[in-house]
């Protein structure tokens, strides 16, 4: 069996590698050559692999994966802002689109429990493909995104209730099940979660995070997932809204970013099998016989649904724009909806032939997603122009909000390791007004700090997702405080990865070891070898009355000599400020206008730097704008920052110009 499966495996992923590859470089959403490439190895296709019942066990492992991480990016506050849209709009979406579909099958002929289960299949719709969608296109946190997401779980409420009703609409006698029960069950899942996200977890992650064992945080963070996921099944709900509350309970901790770098590349692993899977139940033998009927049926599906979607988006209060992009998002039918019409298939609510053909509308509904999601931004561009009425436009809930974003952060300095250099960067940048985050891998210190509302968060910042947490992609510079070669190059390497822009800033230990960061990328390099040497013999001609204007040009012209390597031609540079380096006769310096300094006022012509000074000006900064070579009828403000390049004798000179006003 184990060389069976692992023989599938191989069969599998053999295939989706070209297949993939061929999408990708065609700029076609690759989960639709994962489900091409299981429609081939199927046993409808070629006929690679015939007993599926392994795969669809990793597929299931991999629904699971992809709530829980699902889960860790969102907290308890999240979901408690979406209640609105779970109770009301997920209650509309599934009303309307289930009574709709009723109606058309009971007017084409189906009998009346037959066509009200159809219409609860056709309403559900697919968390794992609009999740994993939205996921790769940055938008879990935009309102439609919070939207479908708050219906999705609806659905997965819903549709353990669909199962419940499914022997009932089978007439299958004995077979009512207490709905008392049920939701007795459900209230104590829901202080089971609330109790283990304040308390439990976050105790067991501290004391699993102090070990600084990789391997034991890792197997922790999947055993707490799985074992919520298996209680949730005992109770009667779904693998999957277990997961996915498994999520909100590690999210509570400070270490869910962490966690959540962990199970990125399994979840991506299984999310890949999990789409083959399906693709692997679309039978090309009925829909070669059936071709007309399927694909008019899956066009009926997305289209009805879209607008069924857009309408009940509307009810709760949403404006034009969400309603069509949560109606085009949601328009697919659900990998649930396989497990619900195999079970109406056996309690005979619908036949065999109905059965595949309901399963072949499924796939190509699936299938069709992403190219219908883009349809959807398409039409929210086009319906920008046309004259609909206000309410329509902008909605009539106003408490209806993106998501306000205020821990996020633009142009600011990322912080790895909050040991004695790091603490020193947090206050030199709070002195500064620098906006910064911190990652440390110490929980305790974390703990603490957090305590303190310092900006920091446990993870390793060798991990992507720690990276974008901490805002990788928006960041200024990155300041590596860990001395240590390998910890060091793993997280420049995947700073510059991230954002290829980024400075970045590394510390070592030793003189010896300048060339290997070098080489790992970083922009400069602080030895504290070098540095230790430097404010030695500094502290030495201070004694001997040597006076501070050449221990300072002394020290400089050290520094430049040891930094030789950023002199070559052959190093592109990146900000004006590297010109530095390049010349030893002048300085540049950034100089702040002091708040009662004289010259604020005056024009750069009434200073006349360059004749007075030897001073140039080669910008200003205002108000966090830069305004490039100014002219000399530029007015100073108080406050301004000014990048100056001026022989290194007249720099203190300059200085007192426009710090101390003095003429």
């Amino acid at each position: 069996m184990a060389t069976n499966l692992l023989t599938d495996l191989l069969i599998i992923f053999g295939l989706s590698i070209p297949v993939v590859f061929t999408f990708s470089r065609l700029k076609i959403a690759p989960l639709i050559g994962f489900l091409l490439a299981g429609i081939l190895a199927g046993p409808f296709g070629f006929g690679l692999i015939r007993e599926i019942e392994n795969i669809e066990l990793l597929a299931e492992i991999g629904v699971v994966l992809l709530l829980f991480t699902i889960g860790m990016e969102f907290s308890l506050r999240d979901l408690l802002q979406l209640r609105r849209i779970v109770i009301f709009g997920g209650g509309l979406q599934l009303s309307i689109t289930s009574i709709i579909v009723a109606l058309i099958f009971l007017w084409l002929g189906n009998s009346r429990e037959s066509s009200i289960f159809l219409g609860l299949l056709v309403a559900l719709s697919s968390t794992a493909i609009v999740l994993k969608l939205l996921q790769e296109k940055g938008e879990i946190y935009s309102l439609h995104g919070r939207t479908s997401l708050g219906i999705l779980i609806f659905q997965d409420i819903a549709a353990v209730i669909i199962i419940l009703l499914i022997p009932v609409l089978a007439g299958i006698p004995g077979t009512e099940k207490s709905f008392l029960e049920l939701i007795l069950q459900g209230l104590g899942l829901i202080m089971f979660t609330l109790i283990s996200a304040r308390y439990v977890v976050p105790f067991i992650m501290y004391q699993v995070a102090k070990t600084r064992n990789n391997e034991l945080f890792l197997l922790s963070v999947v055993a707490i997932g799985l074992s919520v996921a298996w209680l949730t099944s005992i109770v009667g709900l779904s693998l999957a809204l277990g997961a996915f509350l498994a999520g909100l309970i590690i999210s509570e901790s400070e270490y869910s970013v962490q966690a959540l770098g962990n199970l990125i590349p399994f979840r991506d692993m299984f999310m890949s099998i999990f789409f083959i899977s399906i693709g692997m139940l679309l039978d090309l033998n009925i829909l070669r016989e059936h071709l007309l009927l399927i694909l008019a049926a899956t066009l009926a599906v997305l289209l009805l649904k879209a607008l069924a979607n857009s309408l009940s988006t509307f009810l709760i209060g949403f404006p034009l724009h969400t309603m069509i992009l949560v109606g085009f998002s949601l328009s697919q039918v659900g990998e649930f909806s396989f497990i619900l019409a195999k079970v109406g298939s056996a309690s005979g609510l619908i036949s065999s032939l109905m059965y595949q053909e309901f399963l072949d509308v499924a796939v190509l509904s699936m299938v069709l997603t992403p190219l219908f999601m883009s349809i959807g931004y398409r039409t929210t561009t086009f319906a920008d122009f046309l004259p609909f009425p206000p309410i329509l436009k902008q909605g009539w809930y106003s408490k209806f909000k993106e998501k306000e974003s205020e821990e996020k952060l633009e142009n600011h300095v990322i912080i790895v390791g909050f040991g004695i250099n790091g603490r020193n960067v947090v206050t030199a940048a709070k002195a500064a007004s620098i906006p910064y985050i911190v990652i440390d891998m110490n929980p305790e210190v974390v703990r603490i700090e957090k305590q303190k509302e310092e900006r920091i968060f446990y993870g390793d910042a060798a991990q992507n997702a720690v990276l974008e947490h901490a805002g990788i992609q928006t960041a200024k510079s990155v300041v590596v405080t860990a001395g240590d070669p390998p910890s060091a190059k793993r997280i420049i390497e995947a700073a510059q990865r991230l954002n290829p822009e980024i400075h970045i800033i590394a510390r070592t230990h030793f003189l010896s070891e300048l060339d290997k960061f070098y080489d790992f990328g970083a922009d400069e390099v602080i030895s504290d070898e070098f540095e230790s040497s430097i404010e030695l013999f500094t502290r030495v001609l201070h004694r001997y009355l040597v006076p501070s204007s050449e221990i300072y040009s002394l020290t400089s012209t050290l520094r430049a000599d040891h930094y030789k390597m950023l002199r070559s031609t052959g190093i592109p540079r990146k900000k004006i400020c590297d010109l530095a380096l390049d010349f030893a006769d002048v300085e540049i310096r950034s100089i702040r206008v002091g708040k009662f300094s004289k010259s604020a006022g005056m024009t750069l012509g009434e200073l006349n730097l360059r004749k007075n000074y030897g001073v140039s000006a080669l910008a200003i900064s205002r108000s966090h704008k830069i305004i490039p070579g100014p002219e000399a009828e530029t007015e100073i403000l108080a406050d301004d920052i000014l990048l100056v390049i001026s022989p290194p004798e007249n720099v203190e000179e300059v200085r007192k110009l426009f710090e101390d006003g003095a003429e």
